[in-house]
């Protein structure tokens, strides 16, 4: 297997939330109501599956191996535009959060704000996903060795191996608090 080919797999899991998300928010839309916790396990997917461990994989290893080679100004510029897409997703996650707190706290008025951050989230995750798997991925392979690209595929299964105990350790440092 490429390297690449773990960050595809993450992909169509991705799609597969993505779609759930779609379904729920279309949902809200008619009946004007969602439920909070739902929104809480959506974000926790977006933030822990999509964000820190796919975006992490692409950030810390991959981008990071990048910017050692000489890559064209169309492969670097478009490497810059997936990293600001990757803290657009976070921004747009935040407002999410913020919007559900309120929410959760009986403001129904918020229910516009977590409607457009799923809109957008539900918009943006699939074109973003295209200009990885059909772009970029493609391209960078052409940057790497056969070895340089096992070596990194190696270092995406050990950073996925520590993701578990990475997220339930945050996880019992909050119930602490």
């Amino acid at each position: 297997m490429q390297a690449r080919g773990p960050l595809m797999i993450e992909h169509r899991l991705i799609e597969r939330m993505i779609v759930i998300i779609q379904n729920r928010l279309t949902l809200a839309e008619k009946t004007q109501k969602i439920d909070p916790l739902f929104i809480d396990q959506a974000v926790d997917f977006i933030r822990t599956y999509a964000d820190r461990t796919h975006h992490g994989k692409e950030e810390d290893i991959l981008f990071r191996d990048l910017k050692n080679k000489d890559l064209s100004d169309v492969d670097r510029r478009v490497m810059n535009e997936l990293i600001e897409e990757h803290v657009f997703a976070r921004s747009t996650t935040k407002a999410l959060v913020e919007a559900n707190t309120r929410y959760r706290n009986g403001d129904i008025s918020v229910l516009g704000n977590i409607i457009t951050c799923l809109q957008t989230l539900v918009i943006f995750y699939p074109i973003h996903i295209e200009k990885e798997d059909k772009v970029f991925f493609p391209a960078s392979r052409a940057y790497f060795s056969e070895a340089e690209d096992q070596e990194m595929l190696r270092e995406f299964l050990d950073f996925d191996q520590k993701m578990i105990h990475e997220k339930y350790t945050h996880v019992a440092d909050e119930l602490k608090e």
